[in-house]
């Protein structure tokens, strides 16, 4: 949901960033993409490279708050520096979802972002997809600080999760189940 629609309408400003430190990394982001949509928080996405690209990431960073965003999503694998250059470049709340692209299967990535310097805060997810979904709810509960309707969401998301694993109950034979 970026800022205009394939009709060339303008849709809502996007107040979620989400930045890709490669392309490749959007199949593991597009279900935090889908949950956001679904909720109806109006965001966009783009590629910029800590490393082959910094001015492009210092200059996203910079101008995010005055574009309208509130929230800054950046999705890394390897180095892992994205996040983190953009929250020296941004007051807004950064939340860092390192990738699991590299030999090291994420490991570097995880440890990149959660050894930040004091100062310089990346909120860090999980590795990979799971990671990329929680980013997203937790740019959601930002946001529903000011926002009832987005309370409202997130107070079904968290019904709708319980009900899941209620219902997980039923797949233990009867027998070992506990009535708690």
């Amino acid at each position: 949901m970026a800022r205009g629609t394939k009709e060339g309408k303008l849709a809502r400003a996007a107040e979620v960033g989400i930045v890709l430190g490669s392309a490749s990394d959007w199949v593991e982001v597009e279900p935090a993409a889908f949950l956001l949509k679904e909720w109806g928080i109006a965001f966009e996405v783009t590629v910029a490279s800590a490393h082959r690209t910094p001015r492009r990431v210092q200059a996203y960073a910079r101008e995010a708050a005055g574009r309208g965003l509130k929230v800054i999503i950046a999705a890394a694998g390897a180095a892992a520096h994205l996040a983190g250059v953009l929250a020296s470049e941004t007051i807004l709340p950064v939340i860092g979802v390192p990738m699991p692209s590299s030999s090291l299967q994420g490991l570097d990535s995880l440890l990149a972002m959660v050894q930040m310097p004091a100062g310089v805060p990346v909120a860090t997810m999980a590795l990979g997809s799971a990671g990329a979904r929680n980013a997203a709810i937790l740019a959601a509960q930002i946001l529903a600080l000011n926002d009832l309707r987005l309370q409202e969401v997130l107070k079904e998301h968290k019904a709708r999760l319980e009900e899941r694993v209620l219902r997980q109950r039923e797949e233990i034979p009867e027998e070992y189940r506990s009535d708690f």
